[in-house]
């Protein structure tokens, strides 16, 4: 109900609007009057009206004298000017303290009428903008850790915004890149059989489960560091090794860490990885460069630095018979993955179309390159819908893409076979109208592993992407394949395991750092999806 004041030194100007205003119409109450410009400021500061009605010449304060100390209190309710006299001057003032409207007496019941409801209709507008404000940066406030991590995902792989490429616009909680070396450490879980055999649930459980096995690990050699996903099987680490450090002292870190990731993964998740690192760039806008360079190392096997390790540093120049285009551009193979998990098939086809002009000038291009280059976008595609939810071998056969790939010879045939493949994906069944729930389950899940330990129930995330509970238990459980409650458990297990390895914690402290204070119940959900209690695994 809006509350309206009335400020005028002829009592039976108060009387008379206080009678004619349609309260009830209006959905408004009388908030106060006052005979004067002081009573009424003190008034006003009182009861904070949305309207105040005031006459310009009172004694004591005059009405312009009134509204003025109004505004540098910060009133920000509207006001209409009712007065005797309609000169310039006095309109002129009324506009520079954000007046509403100025009206000359005597007014009529219409016009009083007409001024008050468009007053009114003003404030439920700014009403509704403000909402929307609060809204916004509610979501704001959400999606910050997300938009952070997105940003450091494109700072990794050159994608970022022409804005950035100075180096001069770091955002507040990167602007420690500036002072500090920067280095790519590529990560690649190999495509083995136990990998292949992961269901879409277990894929995003383990690659949380690598994530935080990388970032733990690497803490211990370089504090400062930064993680991210690419697509499917690729991640990058980034390290910021201080300046002027000594060449052999990093590179034996550097050796000591790849080894240590290695061991750690397949010790723990049973799953082999490679790692390739890039060289060490004095700026942070030459990051990409290192990313390209540490998994050029791991696609060529350029150079091995530890035996029987698949760890490898990148050379720093090309092998003689490798000068044509990268055969896995990380810039390239993440804009065309992205792109293909949101069902954009313009920009896919665009991004194939650029790629492909790029390697069509490059001489002495053989059919093997051509076929193997096919093989390799075909696994980004097929590697990135189905963490994503979304499986091919409903569309394609493999016999059937192994037998279309040895009927490529040319670059131009590889452009129109994939071209007619993302078309076909895109127009799916199975794609249309499902992109925007599959980016809805990617914001849950990332946000259950960034916030595992807490409360975390569905009707939290629910009020958080805006839709119902029930709706939200459906699209979850269809893109993943389990409930929520379900996958909420099998990450705390995970992360609790974890922590129960490193043998630093009680079984108590293990369970509340995963969000559980009853210690019984925590061990009973960690025996049913381990297979064994707490304590054995600590023995």
């Amino acid at each position: 109900m809006r509350k309206i004041a009335i400020i005028d030194d002829e009592r039976q100007v108060l009387q008379g609007m206080k009678r004619v205003i349609p309260w009830g119409e209006l959905n408004a109450e009388w908030a106060g009057e006052a005979l004067n410009g002081q009573d009424g400021l003190e008034m006003i500061r009182e009861t904070q009206p949305d309207i105040v009605i005031t006459d310009i010449y009172m004694p004591v304060m005059s009405g312009l004298d009134m509204i003025e100390h109004l505004r540098k209190d910060g009133f920000g309710g509207k006001i209409i000017i009712l007065s005797g006299y309609s000169d310039f001057e006095h309109a002129r003032q009324a506009l520079r303290f954000n007046v509403s409207d100025y009206v000359s007496k005597p007014i009529s019941v219409p016009t009083l009428k007409s001024v008050l409801y468009k007053v009114i209709q003003e404030l439920i507008e700014e009403e509704e903008k403000l909402n929307i404000q609060v809204e916004l940066k509610h979501k704001l406030m959400i999606y910050e850790p997300f938009i952070e991590k997105e940003w450091v995902r494109s700072a990794a792989v050159g994608t970022l915004n022409r804005y950035y490429q100075d180096g001069a616009h770091l955002p507040e909680a990167y602007q420690y890149w500036a002072d500090c070396s920067h280095a790519a450490i590529g990560i690649d879980l190999v495509r083995d059989g136990r990998a292949n055999e992961l269901s879409v649930s277990d894929w995003n459980l383990f690659r949380f489960a690598i994530s935080n096995i990388v970032c733990e690990v690497a803490r211990k050699v370089f504090p400062i560091i930064e993680y991210t996903e690419l697509h499917s099987t690729r991640a990058v680490l980034i390290i910021h090794p201080k300046r002027g450090s000594s060449c052999d002292q990093l590179e034996d870190a550097l050796r000591e860490l790849g080894v240590k990731l290695i061991d750690n993964v397949k010790s723990y998740l049973r799953l082999a990885i490679c790692v390739g690192i890039g060289r060490i760039r004095g700026e942070w806008t030459k990051l990409p460069e290192s990313t390209e360079e540490a998994f050029r190392a791991i696609d060529r096997r350029e150079q091995r630095i530890v035996p029987s390790y698949d760890l490898y540093k990148y050379k720093g120049q090309m092998r003689e018979d490798s000068e044509q285009i990268a055969l896995f551009p990380v810039k390239f193979s993440f804009k065309l993955a992205s792109a293909m998990k949101t069902a954009q098939e313009a920009e896919a086809q665009q991004i194939v179309a650029e790629y492909i002009e790029e390697l069509g000038k490059q001489d002495g291009i053989s059919k093997d390159y051509v076929q193997m280059l096919g093989s390799e976008l075909w696994g980004i595609m097929t590697y990135c819908l189905y963490e994503a939810g979304i499986f091919l071998d409903d569309l394609f056969t493999n016999d059937q893409i192994a037998k279309e790939l040895l009927t490529l010879y040319q670059p131009e045939q590889l452009a129109e076979w994939l071209s007619a493949k993302i078309s076909l994906i895109c127009n799916s069944r199975q794609m249309k109208g499902s992109s925007k729930h599959r980016q809805v389950v990617d914001f849950m899940t990332q946000y259950i592993h960034e916030h595992y330990a807490e409360d975390l129930t569905l009707a939290d995330l629910s009020d958080k992407v805006y839709i119902s509970r029930n709706h939200l238990s459906i699209i979850f459980k269809n893109i993943t394949g389990e409930t929520f409650n379900n996958y909420l458990t099998r990450v705390r297990m995970e992360k609790a395991r974890e922590l129960l390895l490193e043998r630093n914690l009680l079984v108590y402290e293990v369970a509340e750092q995963v969000g559980y204070k009853n210690v019984p119940y925590f061990s009973t959900l960690f025996k049913k999806v381990t297979g064994m209690n707490p304590t054995e695994l600590i023995k």
